[in-house]
């Protein structure tokens, strides 16, 4: 068995498949998991997996496991993570397993599990089942398995609340050829007023049409083609396992997140009783200048959907999200990321309005920013050098937050240096008033970086 301590990572269990997880390693996470569900007194859980190659092959090794321990598995087989979401709460069983690795390259899988079905597991509980796995102490039972098949309760629940005005929409949906190409057709196509054109959408894990991360630009080239084509209203695409959106205008221009959770506060403000804003410390400033003026609460908080989501459900904020494209409507949907109802969300908006999707975002503070900036670094010392990169920022006296790495704020911008929970990586990304001021704050908190890569 493949057992590398560094696959069990902040938010889940990712690596690359026969080099760093086998099929072997997948029966075993869930004989872990099954045990510990047992110890909380759950029985059951759902399951499902993505369209990756080597997805069945860990799901039928994770379902011996988990029947070796005693768990009625309710299989849903290849299925969407929101999908999965869905499954444990509808199915009544608040636990679930999903086998993905998301956005990843497709050598990569990973398993996102979940204990209470609200949100996934995540630090100490994510290496909790690395722990079982080394002590063998494992639950044993004879549990079984139950196919289910929820889809048309998902259509609806995607569906039912959506309240669609006159005005007729087209919109290009891309898939990427991942896991939303098994559902997306069967939404759109039950859709009245709606014209949807298709891209990519033909499950295949080899992903041949582009990688399927919609919240880098180069992937949504095909998709902004398409739009321009067809003259579309906008364009929406989805990462692997559906639970992440990215979107381009009218134009072909890409909306990031946080400008489309500008565009959906400005659209929902008088419609919610709770009037607070989630957003990770990636977000561009300019969301927070729009809360405010909105009279919408801001919420900052650290970066990563587990985290995210949680937060998002404790607070009960009607609208949160992440730069990374996971979004969590709560105002009338349960509150999971889910790509494919994010993108219904700007149809419905746009339904209601006479503006095309580049002039929602009219009147916005202008702030110049860079893309998210990785940096490769030793994975032992990655949080050494966060801690020295904080030390620097607060001896230079300058507003420093510190609730996922070093977030420098300034009058005029910020930067921004954090460790990565999903590799050995450093991310920083720096936003200001001017390109000048961009440039300043870059080169100062890139500089001190090298040296401190270089010194510990």
């Amino acid at each position: 068995m493949k057992l590398v301590k560094e696959i069990f990572r902040e938010y889940d269990i990712r690596g690359i498949y026969n080099e760093e997880m086998d099929d072997e390693t997948a029966y075993y996470i869930g004989r872990a998991y099954g045990t510990k569900l047992q110890e909380i007194g759950k029985d059951k859980t759902v399951l499902a997996y993505d369209n990756r190659l080597s997805s069945p092959n860990l799901a039928k090794s994770m379902i011996k496991g988990l029947v070796d321990a005693g768990i009625e598995v309710l299989n849903l087989g290849l299925a969407t993570t929101p999908m999965c979401y869905f499954a444990a709460n509808y199915l009544k069983t608040d636990a679930s397993m999903m086998i993905t690795a998301s956005h990843n390259p497709k050598e990569y899988n990973g398993f996102k599990f979940s204990y209470n079905g609200i949100h996934n597991a995540y630090g100490d509980s994510v290496r909790e089942i690395y722990e079982i796995i080394e002590s063998g102490n494992f639950y044993q039972g004879v549990g079984k398995v139950k196919d289910v098949d929820i889809t048309d309760a998902y259509i609806h629940l995607i569906l039912d609340k959506l309240e669609l005005g006159d005005r007729k929409i087209k919109v290009v949906y891309d898939p990427g050829n991942g896991t939303t190409s098994i559902i997306a057709d069967k939404i759109f196509e039950r859709m009245t007023n709606v014209e949807a054109i298709p891209i990519c959408n033909v499950s295949d894990g080899n992903f041949p049409c582009h990688h399927p991360d919609p919240c880098v630009y180069a992937n949504l080239q095909m998709l902004k083609e398409k739009v321009l084509e067809v003259h579309a209203d906008f364009g929406v695409g989805y990462d692997g396992d559906g639970d992440r959106v990215g979107f381009v205008d009218e134009f072909g221009n890409m909306i990031e997140t946080d400008k489309f959770m500008i565009v959906m506060w400005r659209y929902l403000y008088d419609k919610v009783t709770n009037k607070k804003g989630l957003f990770d410390v990636k977000c561009t400033k300019a969301l927070e200048d729009e809360l405010v003026k909105l009279g919408i609460e801001p919420c900052e908080y650290r970066t990563g959907n587990s985290y995210t989501r949680a937060e998002s459900a404790r607070g009960e904020y009607p609208l949160g999200g992440e730069l990374s494209g996971h979004v969590y409507f709560r105002d009338k949907f349960p509150g999971y990321d889910d790509g494919i109802y994010a993108g219904m969300r700007l149809i419905e908006l746009l339904s209601h309005s006479n503006k095309r999707v580049s002039e929602l975002l009219d009147g916005i503070n202008k702030y110049y920013s860079t893309e998210e900036i990785k940096v490769k670094v030793d994975d032992t010392k990655k949080f050494m050098i966060i801690d020295k990169i904080v030390e620097y920022a607060k001896n230079k006296g300058y507003n420093t937050v510190t609730i996922d790495g070093c977030k420098a704020k300034f009058d005029d911008g910020f930067a921004l240096v954090r460790a990565s929970n999903t590799g050995p990586n450093i991310t920083m990304r720096f936003e200001a008033t001017t390109e000048e001021r961009l440039v300043e704050l870059q080169n100062e908190f890139t500089n001190k970086l090298k040296d401190y890569i270089q010194t510990l």
